[in-house]
């Protein structure tokens, strides 16, 4: 299943992340724009995936391993790079550390829940997060590349402001969410272990 189109589509975003960074050492406008396409294609890849597999019944344990993996390798290494090539400076940091933290966060969340059979579903106000986020970093991966009549950088930072407000909120719903079945679970050990002691 892993030379599945929706899987080959999972792996290239893997794969253009590479160039990507690279492309970023070129400080030349057509470095900049093809950065942003390949993000851009990228990030496209991420929706026909899911959609592809849904549809032609190709869905995998090894896609649904990738997939979240992928996305966040890309976000990660975007915005790592942006930040080291000052296109995010000051306090614009700010909401790329947010973005990161909420990451390893909600990955911590998913694999702990996965352990107790539990799924944690993507809300409509996450993928609008992802969405924002998406825009966003394409604007600043252009950054002062774009043209001169268009607030490039501006529109980007904003976005990302955006998208860690949004990525705060739902992070703390995904947390609050798995607090509860952690909760349910304690408890339920504990019984389990008071019937064992009061057997033997």
């Amino acid at each position: 299943m892993l030379t599945s189109l929706p899987n080959l589509l999972t792996l290239s975003r893997i794969a253009v992340i590479p160039v990507v960074v690279g492309l970023f050492y070129v400080p030349e406008a057509w470095a900049a724009y093809t950065a942003c396409s390949l993000y851009a294609a990228a990030c496209i890849t991420d929706w026909f995936d899911g959609y592809l597999a849904r549809a032609w019944a190709q869905e995998s344990v090894i896609g649904k391993f990738l997939d979240p993996i992928a996305d966040k390798l890309l976000v990660a290494a975007t915005l790592i790079m942006l930040a080291g090539f000052h296109r995010l400076t000051g306090l614009s940091i700010l909401p790329a550390v947010v973005i990161l933290l909420r990451e390893v966060l909600v990955s911590g969340l998913r694999e702990y829940l996965a352990g107790l059979h539990v799924g944690v579903p993507v809300t409509w106000l996450a993928k609008w997060k992802t969405t924002i986020q998406m825009i966003a970093l394409g604007f600043l991966i252009v950054g002062d590349y774009g043209p001169a009549e268009l607030p490039v950088t501006f529109i980007g930072t904003v976005g990302l402001w955006i998208a860690a407000a949004l990525t705060f909120y739902t992070g703390w719903d995904y947390m609050r969410a798995g607090l509860t079945h952690m909760m349910a679970e304690q408890p339920a050990k504990s019984a389990a272990a008071r019937s064992a002691r009061s057997a033997g």
